[in-house]
């Protein structure tokens, strides 16, 4: 039995049908009235999910009709979830080789302070987006936030989820220290920033693609109306002065630019992009963790921030980056406030040069007063995000 049959099986059971499964890779249902409605199905039916269907049974694919099927059926169900693991967590040998491997903060140092067994609290999140042109482009996008460090998960995501199915679900222990759920503005914050640059990295082959053919055709248009505008020119040069037909020429000459610049402005609209993001679903994951307890320095001030290594994930997880939460890569360390962020929360102003925290400093440069070109969507995008609980 296939993923997507194993699916709709369960979730035909749970609405009060009976299954049966059926070769080749296929199920035959008795639907009672609300379920027939809610799916649009006759009460007695045949679904298949393979390349070859059972004799009389319906194709059931991961086509937009069916998932809009199974959404009517599920509702809000399982919008939220919730699992608790318990997997072995050893104490980590060779932190100090580790860090160095794992860790770039290329300007500031660190002192390892402490480490030991925790527990912490994931949000992961996934959102369906659609990136809509003159094409169209669907696709799901996932990240995950560390309630207790702040950490983002891009890096020790994959390996963490491949693991959910081969763990038990347990129970935390009574005096497990979790961190607190985070309020709603900052869930809402993390989620708005972390996004942003994420849709605009997996959109980017898409937008790239649009860029070329919208250049493409402006070249041909403006090949095009140009040819015009010199022919039209040369008929006007061989007219002798006092020639009425002189001003016939001229007004066919506005004409053609009254023309490109309509045409122009029909390509802005038809490659303006417009990317939305609606939330599908938050899991919360609690599970044993190893705390790093560690030390940050730059010039003379010091911090105290704290990692966690996955025992699922076998993987260190990144600093936490105050500016655009970013995944995994270098960080570095601002003078004022000693804020930890990628090196785009600390490049240099766009106008001036200087290099300065957006976070102590967000919308403009301190020394010139430049408003920021913050990383965000581009002037003809738009991005959505729709509420994530």
């Amino acid at each position: 039995m296939n993923r997507l049959q194993a699916f709709a099986a369960d979730l035909l059971q749970r609405e009060g049908a009976l299954v049966e499964p059926i070769e080749p890779e296929g199920l035959e249902v008795l639907a009672p009235p609300a379920l027939q409605r809610a799916i649009e199905i006759p009460e007695l039916c045949r679904l298949g999910f393979g390349s070859t269907l059972p004799p009389a049974a319906r194709r059931v694919g991961i086509e937009a009709d069916w998932l809009a099927r199974f959404a009517r059926m599920i509702g809000e169900r399982g919008k939220w979830t919730r699992r608790v693991l318990r997997p072995s967590n050893p104490p980590l040998a060779g932190v100090e080789r580790l860090l160095e491997h794992e860790l770039a903060l290329p300007n500031a140092i660190y002192r390892l302070r402490g480490i030991g067994a925790a527990w912490t609290r994931y949000l992961i999140f996934d959102f369906r987006f659609t990136a809509l042109s003159d094409e169209k482009r669907e696709g799901l996008l996932r990240f995950g936030v560390n309630l207790a460090t702040g950490s983002m998960l891009d890096g020790a995501l994959e390996r963490l989820l491949q693991r959910l199915d081969t763990e038990e679900e347990a129970s935390a222990p009574d005096d497990a220290d979790l961190p607190p759920v985070w309020d709603r503005a900052r869930i809402l914050g993390v989620v708005d920033r972390a996004l942003r640059w994420r849709l605009q990295r997996q959109i980017a082959p898409f937008a790239a693609s649009l860029q070329r053919r919208s250049a493409r055709d402006q070249a041909r248009l403006y090949d095009y109306h140009n040819r015009l505008l010199q022919d039209a020119a040369r008929r006007l040069a061989a007219l002798p002065e006092g020639d009425g037909r002189r001003e016939r020429e001229r007004q066919r000459s506005v004409a053609i630019e009254r023309e490109y610049r309509a045409r122009l402005d029909d390509l802005a609209r038809k490659y303006a992009l417009k990317i939305t993001a609606e939330w599908a679903q938050t899991l919360e994951l609690v599970m044993p963790v190893q705390r790093l307890d560690m030390l940050i320095r730059r010039r003379k001030g010091e911090r105290l921030v704290q990692l966690d290594w996955n025992p699922l994930a076998r993987r260190l997880e990144a600093l936490p980056c105050a500016f655009g939460h970013a995944g995994d890569g270098t960080r570095l360390v601002c003078d004022d406030a000693l804020h930890v962020v990628s090196p785009a929360g600390l490049a240099g102003c766009g106008g001036c040069g200087r290099p300065y925290c957006r976070v102590c400093h967000p919308g403009r440069c301190p020394k010139c007063g430049r408003p920021d070109a913050a990383p965000t969507m581009s002037a003809d995008q738009d991005c959505h995000p729709a509420n994530p609980g």
